[in-house]
């Protein structure tokens, strides 16, 4: 868990680690490039106040399956390798009432098939 009161993850902050499980506190507003790449992570949760994701932040997290995005206007994405080489079959949940939203935005419409709508 990233505590509440941090509000960004800086590039590479957690690259290649161990991390399995992650969950960003409220008031992350940025997520750094590479600043998850190649971890271990199976699920990610991403609060509301996230407004940007760079470029390859969750990067060949190869075990990456659930990605549980809260922000109701999608987080400008810095590339289209954000989520690339995640696992087969990964997920990206985002607000139910914003699902359209999503799968049309710059860079999040490369993702567009694995986008579905949950109640958070």
């Amino acid at each position: 868990v990233i505590q509440n009161g941090i509000t960004e993850i800086g590039n590479y902050a957690f690259s290649s680690n161990q991390i399995i499980s992650l969950t960003l506190g409220d008031g992350v507003t940025t997520i750094g490039d590479h600043a998850f790449y190649s971890c271990k992570l199976t699920e990610v949760m991403i609060p509301e106040s996230v407004v940007s994701i760079k470029n390859k932040a969750f990067g060949y997290c190869t075990k990456l399956m659930d990605v549980y995005c809260k922000p109701a206007t999608p987080p400008t994405l810095g590339g289209s390798y954000v989520f690339d080489g995640n696992a087969s079959g990964r997920k990206i949940y985002v607000p139910a009432g914003s699902v359209n939203t999503y799968k049309s935005a710059k860079y999040w419409s490369e993702c567009a098939s694995a986008i579905v709508g949950y109640d958070f």
